[in-house]
């Protein structure tokens, strides 16, 4: 002979999301009553565009992981210009960075900091370098 499963029973059906303590019921998930959970970030899968240079050039492209900081890093003893640039065409068209119209990412001394948060699948970006004098190290990475 079969048991009968009495409501309220002892359960949570398939088709609900809850969580509750042990010998406790379940609760239901909702805005007021999130999972009581965190996301865990995995490190970028995104390779960083790195190198150092001599003489002016164009490095890149750097293809980024989607909403995540992308991180410029420019070393060494040098002189002149460095702008990160941007291109949705595969790099046939590199737009420097603006914000209200006005360059962004155009660096004239040594930097470490986020540069640039992409959220566009196919963009990816590339370091136009003007030489002057001395050595560039540089880093595109996320």
């Amino acid at each position: 002979m079969m048991a009968e499963v009495e409501v309220p029973a002892g359960f949570v059906p398939q088709y609900a999301v809850a969580f509750g303590a042990v010998d406790a019921p379940a609760v239901a998930v909702h805005d007021d009553n999130p999972l009581p959970v965190r996301p865990v970030r995995r490190p970028a899968a995104s390779t960083p565009l790195a190198g150092t240079m001599m003489a002016s050039g164009l490095a890149g492209p750097f293809t980024p992981e989607l909403d995540r900081p992308i991180w410029l890093t420019l070393s060494g003893d040098w002189s002149g210009a460095v702008e990160l640039l941007r291109s949705v065409d595969g790099g046939a068209t590199a737009l420097p960075l603006t914000a209200a119209g006005a360059r962004w990412g155009r660096f004239t001394a040594n930097a470490n900091e986020a540069v640039a948060d992409e959220s566009e699948v196919g963009a990816t970006f590339y370091l136009s370098v003007t030489l002057v004098a001395g050595t560039l190290t540089y880093r595109v990475a996320q």
